[in-house]
């Protein structure tokens, strides 16, 4: 039985006084009995909390209506998923330079925006392979490359990311790729994707699109049309079907990586402490 309502929000905006909100926001998750993680910056915020169907209305009204905030988040866009249990261990409420760190100053999304595309209306490009005006679509991944070995989009661009600061040089070393193509920049929330294609536009990357919302809305709205596997997320659930409910994978505590059922079988993996791919990586050192 789900009984825990899992909510995943962004915004980018100027937030001038950061610190200012930080206390009243712990305060009221503790009050709610939320939890998660929530990232304030000058460019804007970024949540990922979990609770009760009533903690977890009553937090995203008070959002939008405290005086507090200022109107700043009226518009502020949830995306839900269930699970019957709490998936994260505890509360926090940090204080960023970026919200989503790209070390580009240039890049300030609460000013200007890449054009987005909508789940039905990428989906409707992919089934035919090509977007409105007849130019071939591309979809690029732009999140880390053990993300991607979870689950991606059908012949997706994948360039082995290890951190996203990584992709403003990446992509001018493949500029080559995008050449003639209507390019659509994806992430499990919008948040990178929203930074990445920005950033192509802004370099003069003809034709780049971000998907509005990210996987999970896609899975949201049209399921898993064109995805192969699962999409995976920073919580104890480790990774989401596009049914939007938790998989049977897990994540190693030693060494991060995404562990399948198989790899749980293992007699080299231990909960909360080691797998094999742990002891692979000590035998390669």
């Amino acid at each position: 039985m789900t009984s825990i309502v899992n909510l995943a929000a962004y915004r980018f905006f100027t937030l001038n006084a950061p610190a200012e909100w930080r206390t009243p926001i712990r305060a009221r998750c503790d009050e709610l009995g939320l939890r998660g993680t929530i990232l304030l910056a000058p460019e804007g915020i970024n949540l990922f909390v979990a609770g009760t169907r009533a903690a977890a209305d009553a937090f995203t009204h008070w959002l939008r209506t405290d005086p507090l905030f200022a109107g700043q988040l009226v518009d502020l866009q949830f995306k839900e998923s269930l699970s019957a249990k709490q998936p994260f261990r505890r509360m926090l409420v940090r204080l960023k330079k970026e919200i989503i760190t790209m070390h580009s100053p240039a890049i300030q999304p609460g000013q200007a925006r890449a054009p987005e595309v909508s789940a039905q209306t990428l989906k409707k490009w992919l089934d035919r392979g090509q977007d409105d005006n007849g130019r071939p679509v591309v979809m690029l991944d732009t999140r880390n490359g053990f993300e991607i070995d979870v689950g991606t989009f059908a012949d997706a661009l994948d360039y082995r990311l290890t951190k996203f600061s990584e992709f403003p040089a990446t992509i001018e070393a493949h500029r080559e790729d995008f050449t003639g193509k209507t390019v659509v920049s994806f992430c499990t929330g919008g948040i990178r994707c929203e930074k990445a294609a920005l950033h192509m536009q802004n370099i003069g990357i003809e034709s780049v699109y971000q998907l509005d919302g990210g996987i999970l809305k896609y899975f949201e709205e049209v399921g898993g049309a064109h995805y192969n596997g699962d999409c995976f997320v920073f919580d104890q659930r480790t990774a989401l079907n596009p049914e939007l409910k938790p998989t049977a994978m897990l994540q190693c505590f030693g060494c991060r990586a995404v562990l399948t059922p198989e790899d749980q079988r293992s007699p080299y993996y231990v909960p909360g402490e080691h797998c094999a791919h742990c002891y692979s990586r000590q035998a390669a050192a």
